[in-house]
């Protein structure tokens, strides 16, 4: 296991650094001036700009400036944000409970709902509700967020008036933020009114973002039902007379839930880059809507350090879901 352990977390640096390089080179690609940005409509004269660029580094050749900003990400310094001088980790730090949540709640959706739908399919291979199910699964897959998230504001917030079309909170709420959650904050207050407010906001976002997770887990839970139903273990347990149910939930699912854990686990960089969008489009103020609006201001530091950051979050993630899956499957360690 400790060779495991070794193996994995050797390759966690060059894959740092790796996305050092990208987030530094390719917001560079982008055109647009940050300086310009940072000027706005007043403009701004040529001895100032050259002072500005001198200011914040952007004359130095960009190999040097990567040196020097990957010497700050070592030291823990992400830099400062150019449009509002506040550190990067502490904006990050202070959106990154709403991204939080909006994840938290799309992925459960996305686990009560994909995993019945993949063993129901499983259990009724090729049967009519085989076939709607991994339709179903199949269109949530190749259904564009953006597309969804507007057909779902006009349906139900536009046309049936059910949900609100953006925010965390309705604005007759002052709820004074304690965790960063809404959802915990709202209990802590004592205000189950703003409790099911805040419940009523998460709706639409948690759906439109949860669709491509749940088609993903309903998919390799029925693979993954239909290989483990034909092991001689469930046939032996048929055999000795239990329920269908207690053998498709305590034999077959059982031992079909080790690669959904995976697969559940893999999700979460999908409910990360899904959030820029469902984010912007519910103007949920968290990470991903940050970092949009970042690259538009070309706000350098911001970017570099969000993109850094979510990378970051993804690669603990997945090395946390390798060990537990090597910790569960032990043949894994031995790869």
């Amino acid at each position: 296991m400790l060779g495991f352990l070794l193996r994995r977390f050797a390759l966690v640096l060059p894959t740092f650094l790796g996305i050092t390089v990208l987030a530094f080179f390719l917001i560079r690609l982008a055109p647009g001036d940050p300086i310009l940005v940072l000027a706005g409509e007043r403009g701004v004269s040529p001895e100032r700009y050259a002072e500005l660029r001198e200011l914040y580094g952007f004359d130095r050749p960009l190999i040097v400036q990567y040196l020097g900003y990957l010497g700050q990400v070592l030291q823990g310094d992400l830099g400062t944000s150019v449009v509002t001088r506040t550190p990067v980790l502490t904006e990050f730090l202070r959106l990154f409970p709403a991204t939080i949540e909006l994840g938290t709640v799309a992925i459960v959706v996305a686990v009560l709902l994909g995993i019945p739908a993949g063993v129901i399919a499983a259990v009724r291979r090729n049967s009519a509700y085989d076939y709607a199910l991994m339709g179903t699964s199949l269109v949530g897959y190749s259904m564009p967020i953006f597309w969804w998230a507007l057909l779902l504001i006009l349906v139900f917030s536009v046309n049936l008036g059910w949900t609100p079309v953006a925010g965390r909170l309705g604005l007759a709420y002052n709820i004074v933020p304690v965790t960063g959650f809404v959802l915990v904050d709202t209990l802590l207050a004592g205000r189950p009114d703003a409790f099911r407010d805040a419940l009523h906001h998460l709706i639409l976002p948690a759906i439109a973002l949860a669709t491509i997770p749940l088609a993903v887990i309903a998919r390799m839970t029925r693979s993954s039902m239909l290989e483990v139903l034909g092991e001689d273990y469930v046939r032996t347990a048929r055999a000795k007379g239990l329920s269908p149910v207690r053998v498709i939930i305590r034999h077959a699912l059982r031992n079909a839930l080790i690669p959904v854990v995976t697969v559940i686990g893999l999700q979460v960089s999908v409910l990360l880059t899904g959030a820029i969008l469902t984010e912007t489009i519910f103007s949920w103020p968290g990470i991903g809507k940050w970092l949009l609006e970042s690259v538009h201001r070309r706000d350098y530091p911001a970017v570099q350090g969000g993109v850094l950051l979510v990378a970051t979050v993804v690669i603990a993630v997945n090395t946390l879901v390798d060990v537990l899956y090597a910790y569960i499957n032990p043949r894994i360690r031995r790869h």
